[in-house]
């Protein structure tokens, strides 16, 4: 069980965990162990709430396929037990920052002092580069 929140938990048989090898250095071991882990998440079958589907597909993340698969490639530590971990962790985030509501921006207006001292250093630069040009004898 996956818990992300008070009254939202992912079963075991919706996430799908594989073993895969590793990439980079990593000395003798290399070729021989599989210790990185292949997390997907398929978000239309799974038992999460409508609204958190909704906001999931919504995000633009790479990690999201367009059919609403999420694929976490985990492969930060060494060991498998850690890695799974962090899979399981980064989805769980994952989730948490899709559902977060985001402060609605209201638009502002510049004020009557900047806008006054943005034009005075505009004729300012003006008059220096005026300065620059060619000495008439």
């Amino acid at each position: 069980m996956l818990h992300i929140s008070n009254t939202v938990e992912l079963g075991d048989w919706e996430i799908e965990l594989s073993q895969i090898r590793a990439q980079g250095a990593g000395g003798q071991n290399v070729n021989k162990v599989a210790s990185a882990v292949h997390l997907r998440f398929d978000i239309p079958r799974s038992s999460l709430p409508p609204f958190y589907k909704e906001r999931l597909m919504a995000l633009s993340d790479q990690r999201i396929s367009r059919e609403g698969v999420v694929v976490i490639k985990a492969q930060r530590f060494r060991t498998l037990e850690q890695n799974r971990a962090d899979a399981l962790e980064r989805l769980r985030e994952l989730i948490r920052e899709a559902i977060k509501q985001r402060k609605v921006r209201k638009p502002t207006r510049p004020t009557r002092g900047s806008q006054r001292r943005r034009v005075d250093t505009k004729t300012r630069k003006g008059k220096t580069k005026a300065l620059r040009g060619k000495v008439t004898p």
